[in-house]
């Protein structure tokens, strides 16, 4: 299975990872974009929110348009999509991207550009289980 991981102590809230996936996928800065989410902290840690592959998209889209590729990374064929946004609503991680001017929404596909740009290795890939 490939995923992402994340120590979040590592993390010192620079954002790279969301301008780096907003950019790659949506040519944007913009980290409303991003499938990846930093959340600052009043104590001034970080909470990183990553899809972890675990298939809550999957289970209540309706027209089963995510599903895993022999990788475990679940995919969302766009084209597809009806646009319901159950899966937007039922992930845990809040990392379901939708925005007003695209009717499907966006998933990670655990491609790596964030762990790319990740100056402190806060966000990693993992292979296998």
């Amino acid at each position: 299975m490939k995923r992402l991981g994340k120590i979040e102590s590592l993390c010192v809230g620079c954002h790279q990872c969301e301008i780096a996936c907003a950019e790659a996928y949506y040519k944007t800065e913009d980290p409303a974009y991003s499938c990846i989410r930093v959340e600052d902290v009043e104590d001034g840690d970080n909470i990183i929110h990553i899809c972890n592959q675990c298939g809550k998209c999957a289970e209540v889209c309706n027209t089963c348009v995510i599903q895993p590729n022999p990788k475990g990374v679940y995919m969302l064929k766009k084209k597809e999509c009806a646009g319901c946004l159950m899966c937007v609503g039922f992930c845990p991680e809040q990392v379901m991207v939708q925005s007003d001017d695209h009717l499907e929404p966006s998933k990670c596909t655990a491609c790596g550009i964030c762990v790319n740009v990740c100056p402190t290795g806060a966000i990693f890939m993992v292979e296998g289980e």
